[in-house]
């Protein structure tokens, strides 16, 4: 079991752990300054959850009239939590789904 101290000490390696879900590979990309990559890998995701993470991105790229969309279609309302406490909670949320499963 993964925990958001886990991730987070992740992102001081090279590259993410090829075990990571796609959102969480996106996450991990997004935290090391990739926007472009992290946002590549969630369009080719579906699911309430990654609408999530494209509204999260959208919002950290300062686009938010595109974030809007994108948490509506997450059926969530637009964060106004800051960009790293929102972070921290999708991450814990992808990280509880993933033991879920």
């Amino acid at each position: 079991m993964m925990t958001l101290n886990d991730f987070v000490a992740l992102l001081e390696d090279d590259k993410p752990d090829v075990g990571l879900p796609p959102l969480l590979q996106a996450l991990w990309y997004e935290a090391r300054g990739d926007w472009e990559r992290a946002h590549k890998i969630t369009q080719k995701e579906n699911g309430t959850e990654a609408c999530w993470v494209h509204a999260y991105l959208h919002r950290k790229e300062g686009d938010l009239g595109n974030a809007g969309y994108w948490y509506a279609r997450a059926k969530r309302d637009v964060s106004s939590d800051s960009l790293d406490h929102e972070w921290r909670v999708i991450v814990s949320d992808l990280l509880a789904q993933d033991d879920a499963n």
